[in-house]
């Protein structure tokens, strides 16, 4: 195979169980990442380079036919327009997400006096340094249980320049704890075990379950500690931010409602899902 046209149509054919836009799609991330080859290279037949060396393809495909997310293989995905590494220790960031990014950049925007910041459960810190990079003027704290998945948002708070402060804490123990925030966000564990059965093999396989998963008979105990935190150390009228399970929108609005925070409001995803609860504190 000598051109980037030729080497592009094998692997696609090569890969199984995907739909054919995606195999494209993944082939196309592949022969970039490991052979700066961009579309238009791959359209116009272009020579494949002698370098750098090419990677162990039948390695590759084995793996994306295992269902290992291309993400893995690549060891990097791209969040609101910035390219974060990943691994099997952290969530694998979704588009989704970019838009509850969206709507907390969108409200403080225009902040000019004390902005501090906390993501509970930051995994791969997209959420917090994407937030400390579109809100400069912000102090970002971030929590995670997982030492592995805190090593992970560390590497991407240094190589995107972002200034974030670590800290290995349990939303579900939070302990002694005296600092005030004007806002709190949260992606936290939201999919019952009883939905596991629908969710897709790569994720199942490859994606930690400690950042995925909560019982079912507390679907909303990530939120109910949420909650509690922004009473105790929301400054008043500060925001509580979380990502939720599109089959409990208004039982999570509850949550808030019950807890005396005001204005709590369900907004929509991409899909016309409602994935996101904004709730201010009295």
């Amino acid at each position: 195979m000598h051109t980037a046209k030729s080497l592009f149509d094998s692997l696609v054919g090569q890969l199984q169980g995907y739909r054919p836009e995606e195999a494209r799609a993944i082939v196309f991330l592949l022969l970039e990442h490991f052979l700066l080859l961009r579309r238009t290279d791959v359209v116009a037949g272009k020579p494949i380079p002698t370098t750098p060396p090419q990677p162990d393809w039948d390695e590759l495909i084995r793996r994306l036919n295992n269902q290992e997310p291309i993400q893995h293989l690549i060891g990097t995905t791209e969040f609101c327009g910035l390219e974060f590494q990943v691994s099997p220790a952290v969530l694998i960031p979704r588009p989704e997400t970019e838009e509850l990014i969206r709507l907390i950049v969108r409200d403080y925007a225009e902040t000019t006096g004390q902005l501090n910041i906390i993501d509970l459960g930051t995994g791969s810190g997209c959420i917090a340094v994407t937030l400390a990079r579109f809100l400069p003027q912000a102090s970002v704290l971030a929590w995670d249980l997982s030492p592995e998945a805190l090593e992970v948002a560390q590497l991407n708070a240094r190589t995107l320049l972002a200034e974030v402060e670590f800290e290995q804490r349990d939303i579900l123990n939070v302990g002694a704890e005296n600092r005030r925030f004007e806002c709190v966000v949260s992606n936290p564990p939201y999919v019952t075990l009883s939905e596991a059965e629908h969710m897709d093999t790569n994720v199942l396989r490859y994606e930690p379950h400690l950042a995925l998963f909560v019982e079912d008979q507390d679907p909303l105990l990530f939120y109910k500690a949420v909650a509690d935190f922004g009473q105790q150390h929301l400054n008043p009228g500060g925001g509580c931010y979380v990502e939720i399970n599109e089959r409990f929108g208004p039982q999570t609005q509850q949550v808030f409602e019950e807890r005396g925070y005001h204005n709590v409001q369900i907004f929509k995803d991409i899909h016309g899902k409602e994935r996101f609860v904004k709730a201010i504190k009295s």
